[in-house]
């Protein structure tokens, strides 16, 4: 690290050093901290390895070939309607987009955040400040300079509550709650969310600045969440809506778009960055039925399976020339129930059906053991921050004198709301059921074709939802369950849960974080909103001639350096 860079380098750098040289922090920690506070990913590495005293080098990719350009990857993959993506809620609407349109960062395989829009970014000390030096000599698809004025937009739309985009929860820390003068059918004052005055501000062309109500360690991570893609600075001027008018600053361009058929994306001319070796990618609809993907890659009529459930993987071993990809995430899905509708206003109901949890016994019926367990509170082992709680052992009596006191002592009935894929869901939904028998909880489930649970999955009173990988769990708890967020399917409402999440997110220590996540991590296991019955690895399925592929822990696709042999 050259004079210059040492000057400008956070001040908490050093020290954050010092821990990983005392091992009171792991290599992990220590380089994801280190490039969220600007340190370039090459020079943490750099700064790691001279610590610990042995070469450290980036996770790279396994090559056994020299790398070919032409071909179109074919990809079993849902094709949905694609119209805003601050508004995405399933991350295939955002592979499809991802060829198209960029992020400001990147996150990586290994968990590390990266520049990628942003070709730099420092924090003040206070990580109050944020100001981000964006790439210059970048083009839009058409033609236009990718400047400040795109980004100020973005973060303009993600915060107006008017867009609904899940983005106004994860940048909470930008934004100011408004008393509306309006009460709701309980008679409780309406709050606004709403950027805060000057929370963006363009510096010069090519460099903005954040100015945030508190401090916020996450803001590059958060910028590689799946609805923060950066869209064209005229995007609502031209419509609002990508697939009438796509574009993008990504590497390929939309060719093709039938919602529920088949999407062509091809490489296009003019790309600022390394071209991508593949010509064209075409996505293809097979509906609901997970086996006709897999049928479609056997036949040889695709290339590839977006995903792979967990009950087709003795299928697939069976299959020659395929080759199965697994990666260990925080993907999960919840039974949550709302806390404003009955029987779930009664926290002693919730609690009752939390008793009844075998988890280990949910794994291994609904995920053939391939994942670990979940402790109810949605922070995963493999976070950062996350604080190991003791297993909560399956209880019935207390569920069934949790039930009487709260007026149910003959049992009580109630209906969830689930979708059949991925088909683990319908089947941990079953086990729940029948778990919970014993206590006198009869859970009748209701089935929906995916499309129309998430019509309604923010809406129903109780209802098994997915949600999938993030980095951190600051990131996951702040989408779902901060108040009057839009993703906040839970109806949940705790200041003082607000408030430690305020303090967890700021707090650059990681010891110090992993304490405070400790106190959230109880605080929503014993309100007990969710009912969750594991964590999962996901899959997926390519032929062998499809080369340097690695699956994302979100299943996002990064298929700039993919190619088919």
């Amino acid at each position: 690290m050259s004079k210059s860079d040492r000057e400008k380098q956070h001040p908490y750098i050093p020290e954050l050093a010092e821990q990983l040289r005392k091992q009171q922090i792991d290599r992990r920690e220590f380089l994801r901290t280190a490039t969220l506070l600007g340190v370039s990913a090459p020079a943490a590495y750099a700064m790691a390895g001279k610590i610990m005293g042995q070469s450290i080098v980036p996770e790279a990719r396994a090559q056994t070939a020299t790398p070919k350009k032409g071909g179109n990857l074919r990809c079993s993959m849902r094709c949905q309607e694609m119209t805003d993506p601050a508004k995405f809620d399933w991350t295939e609407k955002s592979n499809v987009a991802r060829g198209m349109l960029e992020y400001m960062a990147i996150t990586g395989s290994d968990n590390i955040t990266r520049p990628f829009l942003a070709e730099r970014w420092e924090a003040s000390t206070d990580l109050k400040t944020w100001t981000f030096k964006l790439r210059q000599g970048v083009k839009w698809s058409n033609g236009d300079e990718f400047n400040a004025d795109d980004v100020v937009h973005n973060f303009t739309r993600w915060l107006d509550p008017k867009v609904g985009s899940s983005n106004l929860g994860l940048f909470d820390s930008m934004v100011t709650a408004t008393d509306t003068g309006k009460l709701d059918a309980k008679g409780a004052k309406m709050i606004s969310k709403s950027m805060t005055p000057g929370a963006i501000e363009k510096v010069d062309a090519h460099t903005v600045k954040l100015h945030l109500n508190r401090a916020e360690l996450a803001v590059p991570e958060n910028l590689y969440n799946y609805p923060t893609a950066i869209v064209h600075r005229k995007f609502d001027e031209m419509g609002a809506n990508l697939s009438k008018n796509p574009i993008g600053t990504g590497p390929f361009s939309l060719k093709e778009y039938t919602v529920g058929q088949k999407i062509v994306l091809a490489r296009r001319q003019g790309y600022w960055g390394d071209e991508p070796l593949l010509d064209s990618i075409t996505y293809v609809d097979h509906g609901d039925d997970p086996a006709a993907g897999l049928s479609a890659l056997a036949s040889g009529q695709v290339d590839m399976v977006h995903e792979t459930f967990v009950e087709q993987l003795d299928v697939v071993k069976k299959i020659p020339n395929v080759v199965l990809h697994e990666a260990i995430t925080a993907q999960t899905a919840v039974a949550r129930m709302q806390v404003d509708k009955k029987p779930f206003t009664d926290k002693r109901v919730r609690q009752a059906l939390l008793a009844c949890l075998d988890h280990p016994k949910l794994l291994e019926v609904a995920y053939r053991g391939r994942g670990a367990l979940a402790e109810d509170h949605h922070v995963a082992p493999i976070h950062p921050e996350y604080f190991k709680l003791p297993v909560v052992k399956q209880d019935y009596a207390l569920a069934k004198k949790l039930l009487a006191d709260a007026g149910y002592a003959n049992g009580i009935d109630v209906k969830i709301d689930l979708k059949r894929e991925p088909p683990w869901e319908l089947a941990a939904c079953q086990a729940i059921a029948e778990i919970c028998k014993p206590a006198g909880i009869r859970i009748q489930l209701n089935v929906l074709p995916s499309t129309q649970y998430w019509e309604i999955w923010d809406k129903t009173d109780f209802g098994f939802t997915g949600w999938t990988h993030r980095p951190l769990g600051v990131m996951v708890l702040n989408l779902a369950y901060r108040s009057g967020v839009p993703w906040n399917e839970t109806h949940y409402d705790n200041p003082a849960f607000n408030k430690a999440l305020d303090a967890a997110g700021s707090t650059l220590d990681a010891n110090e974080r992993r304490k405070l996540m400790e106190g959230l991590e109880k605080t929503l296991q014993n309100d007990a909103i969710i009912a969750q019955p594991l964590w999962r690895s996901i899959f997926s399925s390519t032929h062998e001639r499809v080369k340097d592929y690695k699956l994302h822990p979100t299943n996002y696709h990064q298929m700039n350096k993919v190619w088919l042999a």
